[in-house]
């Protein structure tokens, strides 16, 4: 039994999936629809998407298309990063960071526009059905919530391009279809599909869209320099940039040099593997980077506790879990450990490789007073002995101890 829904807010691409779902919405639920485009630098126009709108019905002020790139790194990708956070290993979870900015924004315009329920046009086999509603959940629990690929049978794109055709929808077909599902945004862009569901087979170079092959990428390395402030980076090359156009330059810096691409075979929160490739070339550089940083600026059972923390950081980001507590509670400990994460990295970029060659802070703990290996008057090396016999104590007592058996 459908709920009786008089508004929704739709998630709208202006792509088939989406063009069809906001057709469907009307005919199925017959309610009015709003539509909201998010602008998170997915490298397409989103103007085209009022248009198609206002094509299928919709009214001008139901329109809602939105630029959320400097919130979206800023406020999602920058805390992320703080964390270092990586999914199992390789993934630097681009999809999954930009799914709650977009619920969030969706439930606020729902607030807005009186509307009773949101929809998206995620497959009932992913993990995006659970991170755009966990997002819903989290900002309006009343909203109804409508997820047409769990209720149609319309699972196939040749089904919905007859669906399609048949209600009048057009479909704009330029240019040769990419075999792969693809999803972009300014972290990153994936590929899933295609002969990717068979984990063996190498894909094509024609696939990578934002990064040169690594060994076409230049012969000679370029050296760049990105300065930190409470862990994020403010410069590139010591001039001053904002979080969406840093991240944006440093794709365009790092995609010349064949940097950021990965192949991955993860598990899914619904629980199968997927195989899929991902490009993440600026973020690949400014983890690295802050990593850097860090190993100056943090104290070594901070930074240890810190590394500790953040699978379990990555995992709830992966699921969906951006707006819960723990998370929160998480944040809050990896953004105290950044008051001091400040300083200069300089790196090094050459084939597909991302090198680290020097780092500087007015705030480092590296004392080259201790740690050098000429002759110092600050550290007693006959201290080392007892240091070491005591940790080695409970090792001694349980040797004495085998000896009585």
């Amino acid at each position: 039994m459908k709920k009786e829904v008089k508004k929704v807010v739709l998630a709208y691409s202006g792509g088939l999936d989406t063009s069809v779902i906001l057709k469907w919405l009307q005919d199925e639920y017959n309610c009015e629809v709003v539509t909201f485009t998010a602008d998170i630098g997915q490298g397409e126009e989103v103007e085209p998407a009022r248009a198609k709108a206002i094509s299928l019905g919709i009214k001008p002020e139901n329109i809602y298309i939105e630029d959320l790139r400097e919130e979206f790194v800023r406020d999602y990708v920058f805390p992320m990063f703080r964390a270092n956070a990586i999914y199992e290993g390789e993934y630097l979870l681009g999809t999954s960071i930009a799914r709650p900015l977009i619920a969030k924004r969706q439930a606020e315009i729902a607030r807005i526009t009186g509307a009773d329920a949101v929809s998206h046009g995620a497959t009932g086999k992913g993990n995006d059905q659970v991170r755009f509603e966990m997002g819903y959940l989290g900002q309006n629990s009343a909203l109804t919530i409508i997820a047409p690929w769990r209720e149609w049978d319309l699972n196939s794109r040749e089904k919905l391009l007859a669906y399609a055709a048949e209600h009048g929808i057009k479909i704009e077909m330029s240019g040769k279809k990419s075999p792969y599902s693809m999803d972009a945004n300014l972290l990153h862009i994936s590929y899933e599909g295609g002969i990717l569901e068979d984990p063996a087979a190498e894909p094509e170079e024609s696939m990578w869209r934002w990064t040169v092959s690594p060994q076409n990428a230049p012969d000679e390395p370029e050296y760049i320099e990105i300065g930190y402030e409470k862990g994020d980076p403010v410069s590139l090359n010591g001039k001053a940039l904002s979080p969406a156009v840093m991240l944006e330059q440093l794709n365009i810096i790092a995609g010349r040099h064949g940097i950021g691409r990965a192949d991955i075979v993860e598990n899914r929160f619904v629980g199968m593997k997927s195989r899929g490739c991902y490009e993440t070339p600026g973020g690949t550089i400014m983890i690295k980077a802050h990593r850097a940083i860090e190993s100056l600026t943090l104290d070594r059972e901070e930074a240890h506790l810190k590394d500790e923390l953040m699978p379990r950081y990555a995992k709830l980001i992966y699921n969906g879990f951006w707006f819960a507590p723990e998370r929160e509670m998480l944040q809050a400990a990896i953004d105290k450990t950044q008051q001091n994460v400040r300083g200069t990295v300089r790196l090094k970029l050459y084939k597909g490789n991302v090198m680290v060659v020097g780092r500087s802070s007015d705030l480092s703990l590296f004392n080259p007073e201790y740690c050098t290996f000429e002759e110092d008057s600050v550290y007693d090396q006959k201290d080392a002995g007892g240091f070491i016999k005591l940790n080695a104590l409970r090792f001694i007592i349980a040797g004495k101890a085998r000896k009585n058996k």
